[in-house]
């Protein structure tokens, strides 16, 4: 009972600096984003992306994060039944528009640095126009395919109130009731189906990303014979950020998928798994914004809470 009471504050103590920091970090870049935004500057089409992949952070962190914080340190009990759908349905969009948007991210990427003469050359040209609706589709495929779970496929009850019921899965804070058999199909049909397909699009377009960059430094390494290397050109530099990202992405999405399928095999897990698929679920929308200031060093100026008034010249951004 001991080393359990320590090892829940221990993790209560991350989820809190990882939910503190977090926020902190994610609402610090989108309102980097708000302000190129309202000041009329011109977003490049990966920050357009990189928007709505906070705004899914934000969604994660504070469905998710808050309340196992709250749980772990125990702080309160606040799960009703109404605010654990509600929970429930906030956290499962924001995973799925996470994954959507890395998805994007990382397949436009590999479309704007194939060479001109690739097979994708309208593609290219075309793929910036419709970053825009292939985002809102995203949203609201989410927005309306997630609401099945809460008001028909799953009943989620206050955990306090759950304690003599079968067939059930904790969350923590709240648990979750299996009532129909077809929950599963749906399940697998309108949520891992998506998932698999866009994880594969995923691992393919950073595939293709790091053949194309190695092509291009094979392209061009006869031409720098000087013992300095030079430096990479900005489309590199970027390339190699967004495969920062995307990889860092999928290694947590992975991890969070295996310790999901391992919580979802137990009608009773023990408290350390819950806890642990938890603080996983949380890493990628706590480390995502830092990542995504690294590659910016006007984003980086965030950290230290200083904006200046005035529009200098260099923050217009081109797509």
């Amino acid at each position: 009972m001991v080393f359990r009471t320590g090892f829940q504050l221990a993790i209560g103590i991350i989820f809190f600096l990882q939910t503190v920091l977090g926020i902190w970090g994610n609402f610090s870049l989108l309102y980097h984003y708000l302000f190129l935004y309202h000041t009329q500057c011109r977003l490049r089409v990966t920050d357009l992306i990189g928007k709505h992949l906070i705004i899914a952070n934000i969604l994660l962190i504070l469905s998710k994060g808050v309340p196992q914080t709250i749980t772990t340190l125990r702080l309160k009990y606040f799960a009703s039944d109404f605010a654990c759908k509600l929970i429930l349905y906030v956290e499962r969009v924001g995973r799925s528009m996470s994954i959507s948007t890395t998805c994007l991210l990382s397949v436009f990427q590999t479309i704007t640095i194939n060479p001109k003469y690739c097979c994708w050359k309208n593609l290219k040209v075309k793929a910036p126009k419709y970053i825009a609706f292939s985002i809102s589709f995203c949203w609201i495929q989410c927005l309306f395919v997630h609401l099945v779970f809460p008001l028909y496929a799953l009943y989620v009850s206050d955990k306090w109130r759950s304690t003599n019921m079968t067939n059930t899965r904790d969350s923590g804070y709240c648990v979750a009731t299996d009532l129909e058999n077809i929950s599963g199909s749906i399940y697998v049909a309108l949520i891992v189906f998506p998932e698999v397909s866009f994880s594969v699009l995923i691992f393919w377009a950073s595939g293709s990303m790091i053949l194309t960059l190695y092509r291009h430094s094979q392209r061009v390494q006869y031409i720098h014979k000087a013992s300095v290397s030079p430096r990479p050109s900005a489309e590199s530099r970027a390339t190699q950020s967004i495969l920062l990202l995307v990889s860092t992405f999928m290694c947590f999405h992975t991890l969070s998928c295996i310790f999901n399928i391992t919580l979802a095999l137990f009608h009773n897990p023990s408290w350390w798994l819950v806890y642990t698929t938890g603080l996983i679920s949380v890493c990628f929308p706590f480390i995502s914004p830092f990542l995504l200031m690294s590659r910016d060093s006007i984003v980086s100026s965030l950290c230290f809470l200083y904006m200046k008034n005035s529009v200098s010249p260099n923050l217009i951004r081109k797509t």
